[in-house]
């Protein structure tokens, strides 16, 4: 099996095999619009369930429960104050954490004594704690103030590294494509949004910014000295840089979305950790859709920005032409002597086989 998906990652760097991604970037760009769609109807629709560090409020541990049940939570409550609804959760198995709006000292201690009865532990069993909605606010300024900085030095680096705006302005629009499908399934989900999740968020973003300056370097390389020459297209060159990267960015993929998922798993099923699920939810999303992005949504968006200058479009229409004459002389390339895409270019690139390839065998009409 190993061994399969190593030849098929080599035919897909030589050129034997291609799959024609930014000839079909309309489709995917109709794919992530009705991603960013979705997401957003469940954002609006379902809201953030946003944690007690953004809402403030008072919050109780009790400690070796005999019941896990979220009933008592709600009755402890109703005895203190008739016209909340207690948030309950299970932490570690036997231990349960009730949320609450904020209560006065009063109210805090005998909430403590009835959630004492109401799960048959003693009163020292049961801790409490009071969060500010101030903390949360300053959390979430001071979390939007670092992305607007972080995509504002991401445009600005990636423009200079690769020499074109095309290259980062894709790369920001991927970015934020993965930040708000991310953010939208993770409110459909329904997990509380805690710091630890605003971490999860900021964190993808470096990821999806790896996996696109990956591919989007390939891009640049075979792409050089795409004007020099008439047998290629700038979206040809494109697609066999995509397509050299694929197998990278799978590997690299499940390499840290497995462990990811190990984490989500253990917290969310096992440990009812939390802070660890939140973290390794939006890990998990997050990872999965910037790597798709960076394929299937950044390399063909800077395509469609580069075909937008004049030099591209006339190069373009210039090698079609060429082709097209081809066609119509008194030699006729059949189907299946004609190479493939991917070959024309990879006889092209630095260090390639430039040269040495074998010409098309032609028949004569």
């Amino acid at each position: 099996m190993a061994g399969k998906f190593s030849q098929f990652g080599n035919d897909l760097y030589s050129g034997k095999r291609s799959f024609d991604i930014i000839g079909h970037r309309r489709r995917w760009y109709l794919i992530a619009c009705g991603l960013v769609v979705f997401s957003l109807a469940l954002l609006l629709a379902r809201g953030l369930n946003l944690g007690i560090e953004f809402r403030g409020g008072s919050e109780f541990t009790v400690s070796g429960a005999s019941t896990t049940a979220s009933e008592p939570a709600q009755e402890a409550l109703n005895s203190v104050d008739a016209n909340q609804v207690a948030r309950v959760s299970v932490v570690g198995g036997n231990s349960v954490r009730v949320q609450t709006e904020a209560l006065g000292a009063d109210d805090t201690e005998a909430m403590r004594d009835a959630l004492a009865v109401a799960y048959g532990v003693d009163a020292t069993q049961v801790t409490s704690s009071f969060v500010g909605p101030s903390w949360g606010q300053d959390v979430t300024a001071k979390a939007l103030q670092g992305l607007v900085i972080f995509l504002v030095i991401v445009t600005v680096v990636m423009a200079l590294y690769f020499r074109t705006w095309s290259m980062a302005i894709a790369a920001l629009v991927a970015l934020l494509h993965d930040l708000v499908v991310t953010v939208g399934l993770y409110a459909g989900v329904g997990f509380e949004v805690t710091p630890a999740s605003v971490i999860g968020f900021l964190t993808i973003l470096g990821y999806s910014l790896y996996d696109t300056v990956v591919v989007f370097d390939k891009v640049r390389e075979n792409t050089a000295h795409v004007l020099d020459q008439s047998r290629v297209t700038y979206a040809e060159a494109s697609n066999l840089a995509v397509n050299q990267t694929i197998v990278r960015s799978i590997n690299t993929s499940v390499v840290g979305i497995l462990p990811v998922a190990s984490i989500l798993f253990v917290g969310a099923f096992l440990l009812g950790a939390g802070t660890l699920r939140d973290i390794a939810l939006s890990l998990f999303i997050g990872m999965i859709v910037s790597t798709l992005s960076s394929i299937f949504l950044a390399s063909p968006l800077e395509t469609t920005f580069r075909l937008r200058r004049p030099a591209y479009r006339e190069h373009t229409a210039k090698v079609l032409a060429r082709r097209a004459a081809s066609a119509d002389a008194d030699v006729t390339i059949t189907s299946d002597d004609v190479r493939s895409e991917a070959d024309r270019v990879t006889a092209l690139l630095p260090g390639g086989h430039q040269g040495q390839a074998a010409q098309p065998k032609r028949k004569k009409r």
